[in-house]
């Protein structure tokens, strides 16, 4: 068995531990027990990029799909993007979402790109991955109404509330944990976590962003993954293996892979 990435950004790696390798980094995943690692597309712009590595790499894979920050972008249009869906290698579309936290006057374009998307997702029957932040019910209402239930998809850096977790899992969405959970003052998403059914649970890194501890201060990586998930074990109350098992064929039933 094997631990799984389900969330990272190979184009955007800090690679100077590794002397600008990212052979090497993903080595190093690798010697930790990372089997698989899904590279996370964020705007049109980058998506060759994503899908370039997840053709060189047998246990990479990619998705596709536009970030609601990422607004100094042209809007992906869905012909585009459903060609790009197309491909082996793409098993999902996103990240996409809602992000409320900065500027009002960008909720309504935020929207309209993520209807897009999901509307893409249902088309093209792959799941979704999720960015929301200060946007809780504006999301799940939205995913109500857009989103393929069938096909389902994950809210990924999980960081909101349990009853928004509790509503998720309802709509056939898996919660992905990430180094956010072993930080100081997380003790609500702990709670959270302990909370929810270790069968609708994902570990990821979102690497290079948001390194657990002990990473604290460095540039995170996939290999960090396994802190994420030993911790996330302990949480639970759950052998390491029972956690990698479990998360690892959450992600293969999800993304339709064999095992």
């Amino acid at each position: 068995m094997y631990l799984v990435d389900s969330h990272c950004h190979l184009d955007r790696l800090k690679l100077d531990a590794y002397g600008g390798s990212l052979e090497k980094a993903l080595d190093a995943a690798r010697d930790r027990g990372v089997g698989r690692f899904l590279c996370v597309g964020i705007d049109m712009q980058n998506a060759a990029q994503v899908i370039e590595l997840a053709e060189k790499y047998d246990d990479v894979y990619a998705s596709v799909g536009m970030h609601p920050l990422s607004l100094e972008h042209a809007a992906p249009k869905a012909d585009e993007l459903l060609s790009l869906a197309d491909h082996p290698k793409v098993i999902a579309i996103g990240e996409m979402g809602l992000d409320f936290f900065y500027d009002k006057d960008q909720h309504e374009e935020q929207e309209k790109r993520f209807i897009t998307q999901l509307n893409v997702a249902a088309d093209c029957q792959k799941p979704v991955i999720i960015h929301t932040r200060d946007a809780r019910q504006k999301t799940l209402d939205i995913l109500n109404e857009y989103c393929d239930l069938n096909v389902g998809g994950i809210l990924h850096c999980f960081t909101e509330s349990l009853e928004m977790a509790k509503a998720a899992l309802d709509m056939n969405f898996y919660v992905s944990i990430s180094g956010i959970a072993t930080f100081r003052n997380a003790d609500e998403l702990r709670d959270t976590v302990c909370a929810l059914p270790l069968e609708r649970l994902l570990v990821e890194t979102d690497a290079p962003y948001l390194a657990p501890v002990p990473h604290r201060g460095k540039p995170n990586e996939p290999s960090f993954v396994r802190d994420v998930a030993e911790f996330v074990a302990e949480l639970k109350g759950v052998s390491f293996e029972t956690l990698m098992e479990t998360t690892t064929q959450n992600f293969n039933k999800l993304m339709r892979l064999p095992e």
